[in-house]
């Protein structure tokens, strides 16, 4: 790609230290944004919320800084691939989102910082040593210990308060272990029943959800995970087929047909990640940058897929709601 000098319109800005360098070798500093989903299924909402953060903090794409997009297409080998290629690039910085992406990227050995928008668990993955320490090459934005999996079988639980058994939807390879515990032990909390299911492939999909209905499953609870997200729409309509009250991890889910989420306002996860992007450029080391957590949390309900089911949303829940689709 074609490299850009620098305006001089950009004032202070020059004398951070990685952007100096950008500067003395006539190019701008370079990220790189790996992702697990593609360029068509992303929320835009967060690809315009971090392009808002970076200008926020005075980084604007063709002037002093330039984004480069890799899209692993819901293919975690693809994720892999991406990852080993890109680190051998002339990038000054990484950002990522999700567990899967952050440990492939850790995995290339890479001593390049990396800047993760969304990770649900990185201390309980490893893939950090402590959210005020990260330690390492790798901060941003985590969604542990926010009690979320609780928080969203309860709000399920009182849309429909006659389910007593869960099916409990999680991708069992590189995501976050813990947050199958988490909602274990919120079904607990509440008496309800859990049969887990394991979504690897895609082909297994239908096989997963029938043999979950077949042991009684009356509700469904997916457990975060960019894998499952990129393929939502197809999970989405399975719900729909065996006729399952949902609850997911982001509105996305809702806006695509899922009964309802609750969750991280994802796109003001991703326009604060830009604020590491620009400490890091200044110099900052990442593993000295505490990790922070979200502020911002959204409840959405789809009232369609709520009467398509026989439903009527309690009114507390509608008033509750961020966002309900009617």
């Amino acid at each position: 790609m074609e490299r850009r000098k620098f305006l001089k319109a950009i004032g202070g800005i020059a004398a951070w230290p990685t952007l100096a360098r950008a500067q003395s070798n006539s190019r701008v500093a370079r990220v790189a944004y790996l992702s697990a989903q593609s360029a068509a299924n992303i929320d835009p909402h967060s690809m315009t919320a971090l392009k808002q953060g970076l200008i926020e903090n005075d980084l604007i794409e063709g002037k002093n800084i330039e984004i480069v997009y890799f899209w692993g297409d819901g293919d975690p080998g693809r994720v892999q691939e991406l990852a080993l290629t890109l680190v051998q690039r002339d990038f000054d910085l990484i950002v990522t989102a999700g567990s899967q992406p952050l440990r492939s990227l850790i995995a290339t050995g890479t001593k390049k910082p990396l800047v993760f928008a969304i990770v649900a668990d990185p201390v309980g993955d490893g893939l950090i040593a402590s959210l005020s320490r990260p330690g390492g090459i790798a901060t941003g934005l985590s969604m542990s210990g926010t009690d979320l999996e609780s928080k969203r079988i309860q709000l399920l639980k009182e849309t429909v308060p006659s389910i007593r058994k869960l099916m409990i939807l999680h991708y069992p390879v590189g995501e976050a272990k813990g947050v199958v515990s988490a909602i274990k032990r919120a079904a607990n909390s509440l008496a309800l029943d859990t049969i887990f299911v394991e979504a690897g492939t895609v082909d297994g999909f239908e096989t997963a959800f029938a043999r979950a209905k077949e042991q009684g499953a009356e509700a469904l609870v997916a457990a975060a995970s960019a894998y499952l997200n990129y393929h939502r729409k197809r999970l989405i309509a399975l719900a729909a087929e065996h006729r399952l009250p949902s609850v997911w991890e982001t509105n996305v889910y809702v806006r695509d047909g899922g009964l309802m989420s609750y969750g991280p306002n994802f796109p003001d996860m991703y326009r604060r990640s830009a604020g590491y992007v620009a400490k890091i450029l200044r110099g900052a080391n990442p593993g000295e940058l505490p990790v922070e957590q979200p502020i911002k949390f959204e409840l959405a309900v789809n009232a369609k897929t709520a009467a398509s089911l026989g439903l009527t949303v309690p009114p507390s829940i509608v008033a509750r709601a961020d966002e309900f689709i009617e």
